[in-house]
């Protein structure tokens, strides 16, 4: 099993694991910590889970659309732009929450919160010219 854990987890896998052990494997990725964002498609209607780097702030969860500092944002940003109703793990903990794109005035403050969880997220941003989303997901 420590060979398992070892080997940081992507994906699928990543979903898998931290489901079947309420975040004890998954959780806590490389020198930070993960939740699970589960989104509507928007094209297909089916439901989506992504592991995603996570801060907070209050009561919310903050969650980055980066996609590496790709051109395009990522599909789990698409889906909860469509349909913001979404639903959240983090550990054991299981809740619907309602996710919003960060306001302009309050985006400082939450880049440097989620900066602050993993600093590539400044590279990210100067690889691409879109404006990288921080994502705010409140407890229905």
């Amino acid at each position: 099993m420590a060979e398992r854990s070892a080997t940081p987890l992507f994906g699928q896998d990543h979903v898998d694991r931290y489901r079947a052990s309420d975040g004890e494997e998954g959780h806590d990725w490389q020198g930070t910590q993960t939740l699970l964002l589960t989104t509507t498609g928007r094209k297909s209607g089916e439901k989506h889970t992504t592991p995603l780097i996570y801060g907070t702030h209050g009561d919310d969860y903050l969650v980055v659309g980066s996609k590496g500092g790709a051109p395009k944002p990522p599909a789990w940003y698409l889906n909860l732009s469509e349909n913001p109703e979404v639903e959240v793990q983090v550990k054991g903990d299981r809740f619907k929450a309602r996710a919003r794109t960060a306001t302009p005035e309050e985006k400082p403050e939450l880049w440097r919160t989620m900066t602050a969880e993993w600093p590539a997220y400044d590279d990210y941003q100067k690889r691409t010219g879109r404006e990288i989303p921080v994502v705010v997901l409140t407890p229905a």
